[in-house]
């Protein structure tokens, strides 16, 4: 099936890889819903609960706390999935990256296009004077109750990720949908395929061949070309292998 995949690589001008959590819990990130996921761990509250505007707008302390503990990794380094697209990418056959991820590793990795649906922890906004700040500011601009306030006017810094209740950035959901439509190969991979409306994306594929990348099955298995249920680092850096500039 590795062998597929090659050749599908080998003969594709214009790949574009769609990925989710499951892209980084090879650099010890937590993916969400599988049995150690984010989603299966206690807290006072639920945590999609906990991670939804209105959570952040009434109980900013607890957002925070939650925020800081459970959603910034900053020991993570990119793994052999991130490495193997930013070859790709180099070598002029992967035209873009759709992820859900918000850890920014694609780019650490050296990939250049990148549409973050879900926004980046490495990227922070004060509510009130639109300052930039970077997450090293963030974390070092935490009042006594941890949650981090501009140094210029006090407001809260908020993390440019999107959370549950808010809408995807509209000009990131274009670009994106626009990539997937051109490909001609589609990679799917690390993603349940159950979060809309990132996972309505697929639906605009219509290339030639859809490849699902995935430890578990999925409900859009029955719509690919190939499915693969293994180590997405490990399947894509053997797809590699044989794997040249025409």
């Amino acid at each position: 099936m590795f062998m597929s995949l090659k050749e599908w690589i080998q003969e594709s001008n214009n790949i574009v890889f769609f990925g989710g959590a499951g892209v980084s819990t090879e650099s010890n990130i937590p993916d969400f819903r599988s049995d150690n996921g984010l989603y299966k761990k206690k807290y006072p509250y639920p945590a999609e609960i906990m991670l939804s505007h209105s959570f952040y707008l009434s109980h900013p302390k607890e957002f925070f706390e939650f925020y800081f503990n459970q959603m910034i990794y900053l020991d993570a380094k990119p793994n052999k999935a991130h490495l193997a697209l930013s070859k790709l990418e180099q070598m002029g056959k992967l035209k873009a990256i759709v992820t859900q991820n918000i850890d920014g590793l694609h780019q650490l990795a050296g990939s250049k296009n990148v549409y973050e649906l879900h926004g980046s922890v490495l990227r922070n906004t004060c509510t009130h004077c639109q300052t930039k700040y970077s997450l090293e500011d963030m974390m070092k601009y935490r009042d006594s109750d941890g949650i981090p306030r501009c140094p210029k006017c006090g407001a809260i810094i908020k993390p440019d990720v999107v959370l549950y209740e808010e809408g995807l950035d509209e000009y990131t959901l274009y670009s994106a949908v626009h990539a997937i439509e051109q490909a001609d190969l589609l990679i799917v991979g690390g993603t349940s395929l159950v979060v809309y409306p990132a996972a309505g994306l697929i639906n605009y594929f219509h290339g030639k061949h859809l490849v699902l990348i995935n430890r578990d099955s999925t409900n859009m298995d029955s719509k690919a070309d190939l499915v693969i249920h293994d180590s997405i680092g490990k399947v894509l850096d053997d797809s590699l292998c044989e794997v040249y500039v025409k």
